[in-house]
Parts: structure tokens; C-alpha cells; sequence
């Protein structure tokens, strides 16, 4: 297994929308509202102030009610191509104290309006990897990226 396999989680899917329209929806606040957390969970508020170092927050919240914030900073912006964010580091690059993941988000251009869709989350560690996979990676991650491609096909 190589040292990335160790700590990464992919998604990959086929979107039926051009990577402009997938781009837009993870950078614009009141779109990633509509489909960022799995149902029946909801994202109550998003932060996405795009720049290297900007903020990418996002809160969570439970079918309970119950809100969990998810600090984070944008890396590397490229329009309608990758996104990669950490929860490591808060604007000012402030370290969060116990990173968990890297997203890294990679959006592929097919030329016939759809959009291979790699969602990649890279780790610390192996454990952090593993119990990330526990929580329901794939599932989670599976049913975020059908309820994006939901919204993104009536853009």
C-alpha cells in the first residue's frame, strides 16, 4: 500500500453538469446549503471566502438540532478545476490543534456537459483514515455528491 493509499478516501463520480456549474455550487454559500450535508442532516451556515487562506467553514447540523462547526481554509483554488481545503488551519493560518483531513476536489471536463467528480479526503494518519471510513465515508460522501449532482443538473 503506498503512504497516500494509508491515508486516503476517494469518491469518484459522474456529474451531469460542466465543471463551471459544479465549481459554483462548492463556492457559493447558499448552494452548498442545498446539498452539502447528508439529508436529513443540513448545513445551517457556509463561509467560502475564495483566496489561499480564506475561510471555508461550513456548520453542520443534526436532524436533532444539535450544530457542528467545521473550520477550515481554502489551500488551492483553480475555477472550475480543484479545491482543496483543511480543517488544520483557521484564516491567519491559526492551526486548529487537531487536524483531521485534507479535501482535495477534482473536476474533470468531459466536453459533453458532464463532469468527472474525484472527492479526495487525505488524513494525518492511517487511524484518522480508518475511522473516518468508519463513520461512513462512502456513504456520507456518495449521498453528498448524488445530492450535488441533483442540483447541479437544474443549474
Amino acid at each position: 500500500m503506498t503512504p497516500t493509499a494509508e491515508h486516503e478516501l476517494v469518491l469518484e463520480r459522474i456529474l451531469d453538469a460542466t465543471p463551471d456549474k459544479v465549481f459554483k455550487a462548492w463556492t457559493t454559500p447558499e448552494l452548498m446549503k442545498q446539498w452539502f450535508a447528508p439529508a436529513p442532516w443540513s448545513i445551517v451556515s457556509a463561509d467560502c471566502d475564495l483566496r489561499v487562506g480564506g475561510s471555508a467553514g461550513i456548520v453542520m447540523r443534526s436532524p436533532e438540532g444539535e450544530d457542528f462547526p467545521n473550520p477550515g481554509v481554502y489551500l488551492e483554488l483553480v475555477p472550475n478545476r480543484r479545491i482543496v481545503t483543511t480543517d488544520a488551519f483557521l484564516p491567519g493560518w491559526v492551526p486548529t490543534g487537531q487536524p483531521f483531513m485534507v479535501a482535495i476536489i477534482e473536476l474533470e471536463d468531459f466536453g459533453d456537459g458532464r463532469t468527472r467528480y474525484t472527492a479526495r479526503a487525505r488524513h494525518w494518519t492511517a487511524e484518522t483514515r480508518a475511522q473516518h471510513e468508519q463513520m461512513g465515508f462512502h456513504e456520507g460522501w456518495g449521498q453528498v455528491a448524488d445530492q450535488l449532482n441533483a442540483l447541479v443538473k437544474t443549474m
